[in-house]
């Protein structure tokens, strides 16, 4: 794990790219910020994360980075001690990770358990969406207080490169760690209720668009050439036929732009989660 300070003091404000090595967006966007030499306001790192997977150009190396916080110090298991190294280097931290996927071209930002600091985050990044995978979130880094994620783009491309640099500058300006005013896009908020899995050696299509509303009784994927029908409206997210080897995707609720929805409740952004809430 490389770790980058900018800035004199303890850090509070951190990025963290490359948490999955086939998603170089982020280890690229640290590069060509540390490149620009910032003259920066308070000080903050930049992370980059899984280094093995990254120079082999896969997801993982022994399992998933994104799916064992708060990770175990003494596993055998290399992104197992990673994500225990990860929790130190981040805690008292508000913090951005970066990620891109197969699904979707445009940057949009992913939650869970919104509280006022992500909120202000997501708030000011160059996105049009924000999804809130609280349902979901075990053992993910949106579940812990300070951590918001970003899905640059599209996985691979130059294009999700600057749209994670643009967000890593955004989430900087937030946070005071840069002078100058970040964008405040009131991106719209949708609120994933389920996962849609996969049966193992099928076909499957997504036939629809990731953030579009799919009526109930509509087509919105194939499965060897037969159609899946919506039961009931549901607005998909992350979801691809080829994306990913068990998940088609999720299904989520639009609750309409961020401006709109409930104040979060006060409380302590940075601190560590609750044991019980830290992972499966």
């Amino acid at each position: 794990m490389q770790v980058h300070t900018v800035g004199d003091g303890a850090p509070e404000v951190a990025v963290v790219g490359a948490v999955h090595g086939d998603e170089p967006c982020g280890a690229r966007a640290i590069e060509r910020f540390l490149e620009s030499e910032p003259d920066v306001d308070r000080p903050a790192k930049l992370i980059v994360a899984n280094e093995h997977a990254l120079e082999r150009g896969v997801r993982y190396v022994d399992t998933d980075l994104n799916r064992c916080l708060p990770g175990d110090p003494e596993s055998d298991q290399y992104e197992e001690r990673l994500a225990a190294e990860l929790m130190d280097e981040v805690r008292g931290c508000v913090t951005l990770g970066i990620h891109s996927t197969v699904s979707y071209d445009r940057p949009f930002a992913n939650v869970a358990y919104l509280n006022e600091r992500k909120r202000e985050a997501v708030a000011h990044l160059p996105v049009e969406s924000v999804v809130d995978f609280t349902v979901v979130a075990d053992g993910r880094s949106v579940e812990l207080p300070g951590f918001v994620d970003i899905e640059a783009g599209h996985q691979g491309s130059a294009a999700a490169v600057d749209n994670a640099y643009d967000c890593l500058v955004a989430f900087l300006q937030t946070a005071d760690v840069l002078p100058g005013d970040p964008p405040a896009p009131d991106p719209d908020v949708y609120e994933v209720t389920e996962p849609i899995y996969k049966e193992p050696g099928r076909t499957y299509r997504f036939r629809g668009e990731n953030f579009e509303r799919v009526p109930a009784g509509e087509r919105f994927a194939t499965v060897d050439g037969e159609d899946l029908v919506a039961d009931e409206e549901f607005w998909p997210v992350l979801m691809s036929g080829d994306g990913h080897d068990v998940l088609l995707g999720y299904r989520s609720t639009h609750r309409g732009p961020l401006s709109t929805l409930p104040e979060p409740e006060h409380g302590d952004a940075t601190a560590d989660p609750p044991a019980d809430e830290a992972t499966d």
